[in-house]
């Protein structure tokens, strides 16, 4: 073989194998991290929520209680559960928060995560708001109507779970709206009825132009809200996980004891109103827990879930709830 004929195809493989290796890296087939660094300097990313619901996490990432925990934590913002989850499935985000229905659907799936605590909740922290000027009394006068609610979410699933309870079918009546999307819409008419957790309800009632209907209370269901983490980093880095929850743990603490700081920071990353996020905040409860009655309030969600077709099968609790982490 002629020795200028190989010499250019091995150039053409040197550079095939060039390419290949940035190819792998750019989709995350090559580890770009030091062998044997383990978890010094390594970059945490959290997918949060800017709802009320989810303070704990707002409040320890603008106080530096994740970094008072020696982590370096890069956060994700978002204004529904399903997006956090779409970020921890598509490998862009280490640890994920949402609400029940939300991680029901995710941990029913395989998609390898695990519920390791939850840190806020409110049973009443959903609302039914409707057009002020609206002549409806009865969640029975929306049949027909048009209602707006985030598909997949907390939200979603506690409407549907009331509609049952009130023998209503709500399928024709829904309108798949992220809750700023809602706001608007309910001002213009768009929509005739709203379902959102807090503030949406409670920003609605401030400019004038809704009215609370009912709450999603009252339904067996405490409306929890959890911290989720991708398994695989879990099994790499538990102490990580460890000082995540010490975090979380210093910032509920810090909302029990300076209620309107913690309003403030919200209202300023939110563009609400203090007075909004304080009246939103008064739905909910704060604190680190998976003791039995936020279990026994997921396993009423995703029964329901199960029954009416929304998922095909109970999440396997055992393997995808790790309480070893809490305090």
């Amino acid at each position: 073989m002629n020795v200028k004929t190989e010499n250019k195809r091995g150039s053409r493989r040197a550079r095939l194998l060039v390419l290949l290796a940035v190819v792998m890296i750019a989709f995350g087939g090559v580890s770009c991290s030091p062998a044997g660094k383990g978890d010094e300097g390594l970059t945490i990313t959290l997918a949060y929520q800017d709802r009320v619901a989810d303070a704990a996490s707002i409040i320890a990432v603008n106080k530096g209680f994740f970094a008072a925990e020696g982590l370096d934590v890069r956060p994700m913002i978002f204004s529904s559960g399903p997006a956090c989850t779409e970020a921890l499935i598509y490998g862009n985000a280490d640890f994920g928060t949402m609400g029940d229905t939300t991680a029901i659907i995710a941990t029913s799936q395989g998609r390898g995560l695990t519920i390791i605590a939850s840190h806020g909740g409110g049973e009443h922290r959903h609302r039914l708001v409707v057009a002020k000027e609206g002549r409806f009394k009865t969640i029975h006068d929306l049949e027909g109507k048009r209602i707006g609610v985030k598909k997949g979410s907390s939200s979603h699933g506690g409407l549907l779970l009331l509609a049952r309870q009130q023998g209503l079918d709500f399928s024709d009546e829904i309108i798949d709206l992220a809750p700023r999307d809602q706001l608007l819409a309910l001002a213009t008419g768009e929509l005739d009825a709203m379902v959102a957790s807090e503030p949406t309800p409670s920003k609605a009632e401030a400019d004038g132009f809704g009215r609370q209907l009912t709450t999603l209370g009252g339904l067996g269901n405490t409306y929890p809200i959890f911290l989720l983490v991708n398994g695989k980093f879990a099994a790499a880095h538990p102490d990580l996980v460890a000082k995540m929850i010490k975090g979380l743990s210093r910032a509920t603490a810090f909302i029990a004891d300076h209620p309107e700081e913690a309003a403030a920071i919200q209202a300023a990353q939110s563009g609400l109103a203090p007075g909004v996020i304080g009246r939103a905040m008064a739905y909910h409860h704060y604190g680190l827990s998976l003791d039995d009655s936020v279990q026994d309030s997921l396993a009423v969600t995703a029964r329901f879930l199960k029954d009416t077709g929304r998922i095909n099968r109970l999440p396997a609790w055992d393997e995808v709830i790790d309480r070893r982490y809490l305090p």
